[in-house]
């Protein structure tokens, strides 16, 4: 076991972990502001010295709402650091800074391009089949 780590686990990666955790019961509970509410914490990054923190979300909303819903986490950020300083016992607690998460939109456009792929690949195989049962039953004569 490496001097340090535990079971494969940085430190940072822990309490990165126990960040993504306190913030999402903090803006699910917490937060009155209407354009954070449906706001999904998907990964958070910490800095090794604690002094900084990425936090990556998602939210179903149209593209347009986006601003708005940047703005409003942007206006928590100081409210949810606060709480995020009574729950954990660190020194030094992260400023937050929130980024959109486009990855679930781009898993979502990939699935869709896989499945329009599969279900081509399918039809011309189907087409194939039709046109080899029709050659043979061409080249059989009429009884």
């Amino acid at each position: 076991m490496a001097r340090g780590q535990q079971r494969g686990f940085a430190r940072t990666e822990r309490v990165a972990e126990q960040i993504r955790r306190d913030l999402s019961e903090l803006i699910r509970t917490e937060l009155r502001d209407p354009r954070v509410q449906q706001v999904s914490i998907t990964a958070v990054e910490v800095t090794p010295d604690y002094s900084h923190a990425k936090i990556f979300y998602t939210a179903l909303v149209a593209e347009s709402e986006r601003e708005a819903l940047a703005q409003g986490l942007k206006r928590a950020a100081g409210f949810l650091r606060h709480e995020l300083s009574r729950m954990l016992m660190l020194r030094t607690v992260p400023e937050l800074h929130f980024e959109y998460d486009t990855s679930v939109e781009r898993g979502i456009s990939l699935s869709s391009l896989i499945d329009s792929a599969v279900s081509r690949t399918a039809e011309d195989s189907a087409d194939e089949s039709a046109n080899e049962v029709d050659d043979e039953t061409a080249g059989k004569p009429s009884a």
